[in-house]
């Protein structure tokens, strides 16, 4: 009797700890909607500009320059800087989704091969970039229709991404082993790196991994002749910044000159695997910035996609939000404002979610999902 009622009486707590944080949630948003709608009032329209071989997004904050048709990111222009990615790689490698697929590991930079403005107006653009797969392409390619998506909103000071990817009936076996978004940044300019209250510092440049020794495998390289002598005797090695993905929702870089923050935020965990205790990789030497969705760090190839011949398959990867921050008229803002601000702004980012403008019909919108409670209980059968 007295276990009862300590079960209804924490089952009512629970019902009102959940309606607090659903009425909390709802006059957040209506607060943050006012603020939004006085902004945008203000803000300059997007637009679209469509040239031979690229088209540019822009919003007067922030101008993205993707590659047509395949889609990817040539620039990122911000705060008076014309490109924030690093300018010295083949725009190929600057800014790209990819993936790893198969027994032999391939990469795929999943290249369209058309685009579509399926959305253009004053408040939004969002373009999708396209590949069919056919069986003649044989192991080209990964087996895998494509749809990469980026979208420009008036007044946000940044961009959205995001992905559908589609197995088609036709496509043989396979594993789809690591999906992943990748920014290279400006390397004579972004030196400080955060991915947490504690896990910020200065980072080493690429030549010091050139120069360094490499260690038992080719991530680790200790640092023998770094430019900045403060880094001599480490070691750096990629794995240090890895995040469980439950805390995984904001980290980037700083520029130096003008001091400029460029963060990745992610305001959900529905399109990553391996769980929320799941660790994974997230900025690194470079200055290189990732978003992984699925891999088998830390826990091998358990962790990949394995689709049988004829099994039907289709999935929405993000939308991730690629945000820039900045403080006025400073060369040297300390680079905690800029963090704290990217804080906030990835708190407003998990308050949005689920988004109500991606313009796919395969991402599932607010008014379409339902919430699920309840209890969950565990018998440990070992411990009898």
């Amino acid at each position: 009797m007295v276990d009862g009622r300590r079960r209804r009486s924490l089952q009512f707590w629970w019902l009102m700890f959940w309606a607090n944080i659903t009425l909390l949630h709802s006059c957040l948003e209506q607060r943050e909607g006012v603020a939004r709608g006085v902004a945008l009032a203000s803000a300059p329209a997007v637009k679209l500009l469509v040239e031979d071989d690229q088209v540019i997004m822009q919003n007067g904050i922030v101008k993205l320059t993707l590659s047509t048709p395949k889609g990817r990111v040539l620039g990122i222009s911000y705060n008076g800087v014309e490109n924030l990615l690093e300018t010295r790689h083949h725009e190929k490698y600057r800014g790209y989704w990819d993936l790893v697929w198969g027994r032999h590991e391939t990469t795929d930079l999943l290249e369209a091969t058309r685009y579509n403005v399926v959305m253009e107006t004053e408040d939004q653009v969002e373009i999708s970039f396209t590949r069919k797969w056919n069986v003649s392409l044989g192991h080209r390619m990964a087996p895998l229709n494509v749809d990469k998506r980026f979208v420009t909103l008036r007044g946000s000071p940044g961009f959205y991404t995001y992905a559908v990817l589609e197995r088609p009936n036709r496509a043989p076996a396979f594993d789809l082993k690591e999906l992943r978004v990748v920014l290279k940044l400006e390397s004579d300019k972004f030196h400080y790196m955060a991915i947490s209250d504690r896990k910020q510092r200065l980072m080493p440049m690429p030549e010091d991994r050139r120069t360094g020794r490499k260690l038992d495998y080719s991530e680790a390289v200790l640092l023998t002749k770094p430019i900045n002598p403060q880094f001599k005797g480490e070691v750096d090695d990629k794995y240090f910044y890895s995040v469980d993905n439950i805390a995984n929702r904001v980290y980037g870089w700083v520029r130096s000159d003008p001091s400029i923050g460029f963060w990745m935020i992610t305001p959900s965990d529905e399109f990553r695997t391996g769980g929320p205790f799941k660790q994974d990789l997230t900025t690194h030497v470079g200055p290189n910035l990732l978003n992984m969705f699925v891999s088998g760090h830390y826990a091998g190839d358990d962790l990949a996609l394995k689709f049988k011949n004829g099994e039907a398959w289709k999935k929405v990867f993000g939308p991730v939000f690629v945000y820039l921050n900045s403080h006025n008229n400073s060369k040297n803002t300390p680079y905690s404002l800029l963090w704290n601000d990217a804080k906030q702004q990835m708190l407003n980012e998990v308050l949005k979610w689920p988004y109500t403008f991606p313009h796919s019909p395969d991402f599932v919108k607010p008014y379409k999902r339902a919430r699920v409670s309840g209890q969950i209980l565990v018998h440990d059968w070992y411990s009898f």
